[in-house]
Order: structure tokens, then sequence, then C-alpha cells
């Protein structure tokens, strides 16, 4: 990013929004807006492979493993306001399990993009089913979307939910329901 270019471009839309860019307040906007977007984008840098790094264990579980509630904070695509909540992931190992760590840096990765909630949760899911290549994974996404709750339609208690299930997360209705089931204890 090109972090010179993001600050004249935040100093004009300052001016374009009838502020004064030189008020005291405002003197250091354009450069923390620029370091904020540069973090806040920062997934598009990032590869999951290299992520995931060697990460990946040999073990023979074949019981269904989940990381819950980790945070989500994302921006949409659309209007570039935050949306935030909670992911949850799920698989069945076939061999090999991921550190448990890097299913949290792999959701961060796809957050840190601008987003749709709906692409985020199938990109997590596949990414999961590339790194270990498990019979099935399933990941849900609750999220709040200030674009809708403090613009638009104004629903401040809105909540979008959004799913993908691969694998046996799909094909056995027992194996979704049993996912579902365990994210949601203790909520």
């Amino acid at each position: 990013m090109n972090k010179k270019r993001v600050q004249e471009l935040i100093r004009e839309l300052l001016l374009e929004l009838g502020e004064d860019p030189e008020r005291e307040g405002l003197l250091r906007t354009p450069l923390r807006v620029a370091e904020s977007y540069e973090f806040l984008t920062s997934g598009y840098q990032a590869d999951p492979k290299l992520l995931i790094n060697e990460a990946v264990f040999a073990h023979d579980a074949d019981q269904m493993i989940i990381a819950r509630d980790i945070g989500v904070f994302s921006l949409c695509e659309h209007h570039m306001l935050p949306f935030f909540g909670r992911c949850h992931v799920g698989y069945i190992p076939s061999g090999k399990v991921l550190g448990v760590s890097k299913i949290a840096r792999l959701v961060d990765m796809y957050a840190r993009r601008l987003q749709i909630q709906e692409r985020m949760t199938e990109q997590i899911a596949h990414a999961i089913e590339d790194a270990v290549e498990p019979r099935g994974v399933g990941v849900m996404i609750e999220a709040r979307h200030l674009c809708m709750t403090m613009r638009g339609v104004e629903q401040t208690n809105s909540l979008m939910v959004t799913s993908s299930v691969l694998g046996t997360f799909r094909s056995s209705e027992v194996t979704r329901a049993e996912f579902m089931a365990l994210i949601r204890q203790s909520q």
C-alpha cells in the first residue's frame, strides 16, 4: 500500500466533507487512517500456505475438532464499514490436524480484506479443507454489520449468520447437527 498516497486521499476526503485538515484534531488523521487501513487490509498480503507453515500434524483422530468463538473484525466491501462477530470452525480429521492457533490466523487473514461475510465463510472452509484434507469441515460466522445498523435500515439488533459445510458436514445431517449443537454450547 502506498501510505503517502492514502494520506493524500484522506486529506482530500476531509476537505470534501467540509472539514479543515489543518485543524488540531485532524492534523494526524490522514496518517492514522492510512495506518489503520494498512492493518485492516493486511490479509491481501498473506498466503494461507505460508501462514499455516508447518503446523499440520499427523494424527489418527477421527472425532470432530472445533475452534469456537474466534473473534472476527472485517470491513464490508460495499461501504467499507466494519462488521464484527464470531466464527466457529469444525472439522473431522483424516490423518492430519491443524495447530489451533492457525485456525484463528486463517480467520483473521480472510477477515483483513474488504469482504462480504458469505465469501469469507466459504474461504475459511476451503482453506481448512486444503490444509488438512479432512473428512468434512463446517464454518459458521455470526456478525453485526455497521452498514446495516448505523446507516441504511438502521436495524441495531440484526445479526447475520452464514455457514459453509463441506464433505461429511454437507452429506451427513447427523454430523451437521452435532457441529451446530457443539457450537451452541455455553452461549
